[in-house]
């Protein structure tokens, strides 16, 4: 019997030849990531160990990317601690460098990989081939002290993709009609696998997107087969080499296979409280916005911040909205520099952050109040996510975001 990507990376891992499905496996891991939401807790049990030790801090990677700059005392002692645990013990430790996702797939992340990181949308290291994963505190310890773990090996969902993306429709709103199909815990402890096809109409920006939304979907993890595009992708970002590349054997077994023809799917927004309480956005036009955001580790890379610029250029942010525009990295940030997409948002009125999780958190920066309602590019829309528990966050696309920021209301881009 052949089998799945999951179940091949997870036998390379296990150093066995084969695994399957349900199968519960000592796994080696490649790297663990880890950032500032929960690091400083994973140090104080760490701190609390009888014989403490690192098993290799190669493997581990450090990120300040959730409240950036500090929004408080207290914030500012737990990266404090995660600094100098870091400096310490020679850990590699970014800070001011971007969203933790998006470091990784930039300078880490190679296909045939196993990861964790302490992070829900670790999944989105499919979109390189690689099997990430989040993990709490406890898993995470054990597997810095260690260099292992254990992984029940999880079923696959298949998601076949045919055809090309229609004008004005992106990457985002195909997930999320996905994640509407299947619902929030369709894929529970399955691996999301996406082939077919549409793949080749997919650059590595739509595909770090589809993969990073999974988990909103219950997903163990997200992902595709390495291909050209990702090949390129690697070469451009340290000439990286894969540790293995993988694709589902003919007769690998499927927990559910579905064909999605990507011509189909339009501008969708994921309605307040629930990711998948989706709907056509052209069913929610006109609810007044009071912010918008485009930035996270779903949709604040290059692409994404070019498409918002050709929406708004020639045009100028509502005076009813605050448009927050916040690159995924460093490295985005000054290639929207450099290629003057910046001037473009800021002339139009919009508000430019430094790179970090920014709104999507709902902590240090864009927090809205009661009543409000933020149509934003961020992961989530549950209550609370961005602000006060009686605000209300729908989900879209950059170029709806976009669009809605200058209409002063929820509307498409054509819709201008």
């Amino acid at each position: 019997m052949g089998m799945t990507i999951a179940e091949k990376i997870a036998a390379r891992a296990a150093k066995t030849s084969e695994t399957k499905a349900g199968e519960i496996h000592t796994v080696e891991l490649d790297y663990l990531m880890s950032n500032d939401g929960t690091t400083h807790l994973t140090i104080d049990m760490y701190r609390k160990l009888k014989h403490p030790r690192i098993a290799d801090k190669d493997k581990l990677v450090w990120i300040v990317d959730h409240n950036v700059p500090c929004d408080s005392p207290k914030t500012a002692a737990s990266q404090k601690k995660m600094r100098d645990f870091a400096k310490e013990n020679g850990i590699r430790f970014y800070e001011g460098e971007g969203i933790c996702h998006q470091i990784m797939i930039e300078k880490y992340v190679c296909p045939g990989q196993l990861v964790f990181g302490a992070d829900s949308h670790t999944c989105a290291y499919g979109a390189v081939g690689a099997f990430g994963t989040g993990v709490g505190c406890t898993d995470y310890l054990y597997g810095m002290v260690t260099g292992q773990s254990w992984i029940m090996v999880p079923e696959t969902l298949r998601f076949n993709l045919h055809g090309r993306l229609r004008d004005g429709v992106t990457a985002r709103d195909l997930i999320l009609t996905i994640i509407g199909k299947i619902g929030a815990n369709g894929a529970n402890y399955k691996a999301m696998e996406f082939a077919g096809d549409g793949m080749k109409n997919l650059n590595m920006s739509d595909r770090i997107s589809i993969c990073n939304l999974c988990v909103e979907a219950g997903a163990k993890t997200a992902l595709m087969e390495t291909d050209e595009i990702t090949m390129e992708y690697l070469k451009a970002h340290g000439d990286r080499k894969p540790a293995a590349v993988f694709a589902s054997d003919p007769d690998a077994v499927f927990a559910g296979v579905y064909e999605i023809e990507l011509g189909e799917i339009v501008p969708v927004v994921a309605k307040p409280h629930f990711v998948d309480n989706i709907a056509p956005a052209e069913d929610v036009k006109g609810v007044a916005v009071n912010e918008a955001f485009l930035g996270s580790c779903n949709n604040g890379r290059i692409e994404d911040l070019r498409l918002g610029a050709s929406i708004l250029r020639g045009r100028k942010v509502s005076p009813k909205v605050r448009f927050l525009v916040v690159p995924a990295s460093r490295e985005v940030y000054l290639q929207a520099l450099e290629e003057g997409l910046l001037s473009v948002f800021s002339e139009a009125g919009a508000i430019i952050m430094n790179p970090n999780c920014s709104v999507c958190w709902g902590s240090c920066q864009g927090v809205i109040g009661k009543g409000e309602v933020l149509i934003s590019t961020g992961t989530r829309n549950f209550k609370g996510r961005a602000g006060d528990k009686d605000s209300f966050v729908y989900l879209g696309s950059a170029a709806t975001v976009t669009a809605s920021a200058v209409k002063g209301e929820i509307c498409t881009a054509d819709q201008l």
